[in-house]
């Protein structure tokens, strides 16, 4: 890795001395997480998305998933105990986290959310996510996240 410019994802992670890598490349609004993975020379199913939603109850809950997959509302909504879940407005992401679309990490948001990952995390060392900036990614043990942020794993994607 080349010298960089230090994310805030990055400085939580020295700062609770947590083991991490990080990588930057070339990256535009349209590049897919399925892109970014072959970008990476990573398997897909170890590079997560943090998508945000809001419950019916007016929570904000933080699901990390695979970014081939695609996040299940009813099962989100279940695993959060609310009646239902969206997910929030592109426009609202920066406001609420601190983050834009294509970086937003479940390190270092404004406030820190109930936060819920796939429970395929657990079956690799390492998974990789966005450092909070577009073109960044850090890769982390899911055992090390949980020193980083609370978070539960279940079962939140659609079944293919």
């Amino acid at each position: 890795m080349n010298k960089q410019e230090k994310t805030n994802v990055m400085r939580v992670l020295e700062q609770k001395m947590i083991s991490y890598k990080s990588y930057t490349y070339t990256q535009d609004a349209s590049t897919s997480g399925e892109e970014i993975a072959r970008i990476l020379g990573e398997n897909p199913e170890c590079v997560f998305k943090t998508l945000v939603t809001r419950g019916k109850t007016g929570q904000y809950y933080v699901f990390v998933v695979p970014v081939a997959k695609e996040l299940d509302l009813k099962k989100a909504a279940k695993a959060a105990g609310e009646k239902s879940i969206e997910m929030i407005k592109q426009k609202e992401l920066l406001p609420l986290t601190g983050y834009v679309h294509g970086g937003c990490s479940p390190i270092g948001m404004k406030k820190q959310f109930k936060t819920y990952i796939h429970n395929t995390a657990v079956n690799f060392d390492t998974i990789f996510f966005s450092a909070g900036k577009v073109g960044y990614q850090v890769e982390v043990s899911p055992e090390d996240m949980g020193k980083a942020f609370p978070y539960t794993i279940g079962d939140i994607i659609s079944d293919e």
